[in-house]
């Protein structure tokens, strides 16, 4: 009986961990997309039926200026370089070149919130109208979207700073690229339909 103990075979290893955290962001990401795809629709339904009439869209004395709108774009096409940046540093166990790139993404999605409520003091516009209704409700959308990642930027900061991220296993900071370049995209879109077109 104790030989037999001996010679056991040890237990087998756990099976891996299916990638829950990458495959659940990516859902959300598309989720998060296919919202805002439908709040823009509807946005440019509504603007294209008031043009339709004759009418201008924007209430009088209201403007979107331009340049705040392609600055935070622009700043949001940087921190689309910096996360990757990060991602890939991680994978080289360069951790420097990961937290300088992780912090700079952070600091970018804060400018953009800056150039986001700078603009929102140059349009007067009130939100009481239709126009002002929709953009402060797609453009308000979006903070909340940049400041969730840039909270999930944050956790995987420290996640990593605690050594959990290295070599090979980044799952957590490629979730939180995928969940930024959802950001970006959904800027670009706004940025288009809003900013240039007005």
């Amino acid at each position: 009986m104790a030989a037999d103990a001996t010679f056991a075979l040890p237990p087998a290893a756990p099976p891996a961990r299916p990638r829950v955290l990458l495959v659940g962001t990516a859902l959300a990401s598309i989720g998060t997309f296919m919202a805002f795809a439908g709040l823009l629709g509807i946005y440019l339904s509504a603007r294209s039926a008031v043009i339709h009439k004759g009418v201008a869209w924007l209430p009088k004395g209201a403007s979107i200026p331009l340049t705040p709108g392609n600055m935070g774009f622009a700043t949001m096409l940087l921190s689309g370089v910096t996360m990757w940046w990060a991602v890939d540093a991680v994978g080289r166990n360069d951790r420097q070149s990961a937290y300088l790139g992780l912090g700079l993404t952070i600091f970018f999605g804060l400018a953009v919130i800056n150039a986001t409520s700078f603009t929102y003091t140059q349009m007067h516009l009130p939100v009481r109208s239709t126009p002002g209704v929709f953009i402060y409700a797609v453009t308000g959308a979006h903070l909340a979207m940049i400041i969730a990642g840039l909270v999930f930027a944050t956790v995987m900061t420290f996640r990593t700073l605690g050594g959990e991220y290295q070599g090979r296993d980044r799952e957590g900071l490629t979730a939180a690229a995928v969940f930024w370049y959802a950001t970006i995209a959904v800027s670009a879109v706004i940025w288009l339909a809003i900013y240039v077109t007005k």
